[in-house]
């Protein structure tokens, strides 16, 4: 009978693993807010997260524009396509604010954003793994010719409260797109003119690797053998099929049709000529990284989406 009991219980735990039910002893964000964003408009669009452990602002969570595909990379630490759900993962956005519990590490703060997502979108999954096609990341004949990175100056304190609403987009530099933020390490992706800049400050092979499986939809697996930090920027044009990251639509233009403006903004019909001009991702990289891409078949894990509810629960 106690055999029984303690099967019955066994059993029990793996259902609420399985279907992503929340402990009440989990951890939880102090307080969250989820609002659907409002409708893009012309212009300078800006979209995804920031704070939390190990940024500049580690007790709040700002999300602008953010897809659930946005938020499942945070929260599961994936890519766009390790996850298999609804269409509407990669449509509807929604801006989100959430107070961190202070000390919170980031595998808690993962937990935190999990935990979110099952109880406001009712999010439940499972896992699978699958053989599929991969690419390896390698050094290309004539060797890498990307820039070490030199060490960052030190930061300033960052202010107690954070304004809610997002920085500003950068201006253009010379060439039309934004220039690599100075001193701030972390992996930016920017368009303008039909064309993708992909920029790194202070970044391993192995982050370059999750940009590009993000922007391919297929797994990158760093091989280079290269180790530190590097400096790099990659400026090509995107692959048909591929879009702005998490479902983001391309940007539209200014009233009037010019190309000015920030640095999502679509380019005049003059500017589609630099377009056609930039080389594919798969030429790119050996031109101005050094680095060349390899097809091969490896495992894959998903995430696939039993349920969830398009509608959060209210705050």
């Amino acid at each position: 009978m106690r055999r029984s009991i303690l099967a019955l219980g066994l059993m029990s735990l793996i259902s609420g693993v399985f279907f992503g039910q929340t402990p009440t002893d989990a951890p939880a964000f102090e307080v969250a807010s989820i609002k659907t964003a409002a409708p893009p408009t012309p212009g300078p669009m800006m979209f995804g997260c920031r704070g939390g452990p190990g940024t500049p602002d580690p007790g709040m969570l700002r999300c602008t524009n953010a897809t659930l595909n946005m938020l499942m990379f945070q929260a599961y630490d994936v890519q766009s396509y390790q996850i298999n759900g609804p269409a509407w993962f990669d449509s509807e956005h929604f801006d989100i604010t959430a107070k961190i519990p202070a000390g919170a590490t980031k595998e808690q703060f993962r937990l935190m954003l999990q935990n979110l997502l099952a109880e406001r979108f009712q999010v439940k999954l499972h896992r699978e793994t699958r053989q599929l096609p991969i690419y390896a990341l390698l050094v290309g004949k004539a060797g890498p010719k990307m820039k070490p990175s030199a060490d960052l100056p030190p930061q300033e304190d960052p202010p107690k409260e954070m304004p809610d609403l997002p920085p500003p987009p950068p201006k253009p530099g010379p060439d039309g797109l934004p220039p690599i933020p100075k001193g701030r390490a972390g992996g930016f992706m920017m368009f303008m003119n039909g064309r993708f800049r992909m920029a790194g400050s202070q970044q391993t092979m192995a982050d370059l690797a999750r940009m590009l499986s993000n922007q391919l939809g297929r797994p990158v697996i760093d091989q280079t053998g290269l180790k530190g930090k590097y400096d790099f920027t990659l400026d090509f044009t995107p692959e048909p099929g591929r879009g702005m990251p998490g479902g983001m639509p391309m940007p539209m233009p200014p009233p009037g049709g010019g190309g000015g403006g920030g640095p999502m903004t679509a380019g005049s019909a003059g500017e589609n000529q630099e377009r056609d001009s930039a080389p594919s991702l798969f030429v790119a990289l050996p031109e101005q990284l050094g680095l060349k891409l390899e097809s091969r078949k490896g495992p894959v894990e998903f995430l696939v989406i039993d349920h969830a509810e398009k509608v959060p629960t209210e705050n």
